[in-house]
């Protein structure tokens, strides 16, 4: 098999081995695996490395922002709840008198913090 291990493609490309990790963990990136199990970066790793290291240069993205890109490529119901969220109008519960709706709302985000 033909590549570079993760140090060495690290070294070459400029990303860290956590970063190059973090990148395959998006799906952005997959390297080869060796019979060991070990990553495999061969030219077409590499030349996505420096083309998603462009991308992000060029239309100041990170790589949280392509990682969910692809997610919602992927994953249509992940897209579908996005999409009704960003068109989503906030509105006040009918049970909920309007001048109580912040102490409301400050309750609802205490309880879900204090349930993680």
């Amino acid at each position: 098999m033909d590549g570079l291990p993760i140090a060495e493609a690290a070294k070459t490309t400029g990303w860290s081995a956590r970063m190059l990790r973090y990148v395959e963990q998006l799906g952005l990136v997959e390297p080869d695996r060796s019979p060991g199990g070990h990553r495999v970066y061969g030219p077409e790793q590499l030349q996505r490395l420096r083309t998603l290291r462009q991308l992000l240069a060029e239309h100041d993205l990170d790589l949280g922002d392509v990682g969910l890109a692809l997610r919602l490529r992927r994953e249509p119901e992940v897209r579908a709840a996005v999409e009704g969220w960003l068109e989503e109008v906030p509105t006040r519960p009918e049970h909920v008198p309007a001048p109580d709706w912040l102490r409301w709302e400050q309750e609802k985000h205490q309880s879900l913090m204090e349930s993680r």
